[in-house]
């Protein structure tokens, strides 16, 4: 399982490092700053996600215990960062990938984030994050992630005018239909949410 968490941390790397080339890239043509470039690339709730699972990944991979380790592999947070992941295959695949078609380095990168990289940190949930410790009320913690980022997303997109994501773009649809898509995905992520508690008290634990 080793080599499975070892070629599931570096596509997910690979993946984030192609995203950060290709905003830095177009950011240098543009003669925009690439520092900006920086902060819009951890504005996407995409990379941010794919980042906390790489975290987990990698710290699988290393030896040594530490605080940060404990916490990453506790079982509410990686179960946090599972169900914000398969959000996040789901809200692309479902509202994002119709409106255009990315070629290339774009592709592949696009593939590994939201296609790749759920699939790999789900395989790795359910073989290797221990079972039995989930709770209903855990989810609510857990929702906190997506709101934070949602109050964020809307923050910046009203200072800059720029919006991460079409859906939540108030300039374009108005205050009220962006709460009513961002209530139908917090929906979404409340079931997944609750559909990983119920695999945790089925999944025999490991012993």
């Amino acid at each position: 399982m080793k080599r499975y968490v070892a070629a599931a941390a570096l596509a997910g790397w690979t993946g984030l490092a192609i995203q950060q080339y290709l905003i830095f890239y177009s950011r240098w043509q543009a003669g925009a700053s690439l520092l900006g470039g920086l902060i819009n690339f951890f504005s996407f709730f995409t990379v941010l996600t794919n980042t906390l699972v790489v975290v987990v990944l990698s710290y699988a991979l290393v030896n040594r215990e530490s605080a940060a380790k404990r916490f990453f592999h506790s079982p509410r947070i990686s179960s946090a960062i599972a169900a914000s992941i398969i959000v996040v295959s789901l809200a692309y695949n479902l509202l994002l990938r119709h409106l255009w078609s990315p070629t290339g380095f774009q592709f592949i990168a696009d593939e590994l984030l939201h296609d790749v990289m759920p699939v790999l940190f789900f395989i790795y949930w359910w073989r290797c994050v221990p079972k039995g410790s989930l709770r209903v009320r855990h989810i609510g913690a857990w929702v906190v992630y997506p709101l934070v980022y949602f109050a964020y997303a809307l923050l910046r997109g009203d200072l800059l005018g720029q919006y991460q994501y079409p859906f939540i773009d108030v300039s374009t649809l108005g205050y009220p239909q962006v709460f009513v898509n961002a209530g139908g995905i917090l929906a979404g992520f409340v079931a997944i949410a609750l559909g990983l508690v119920g695999l945790d008290k089925v999944i025999k634990p490991r012993s």
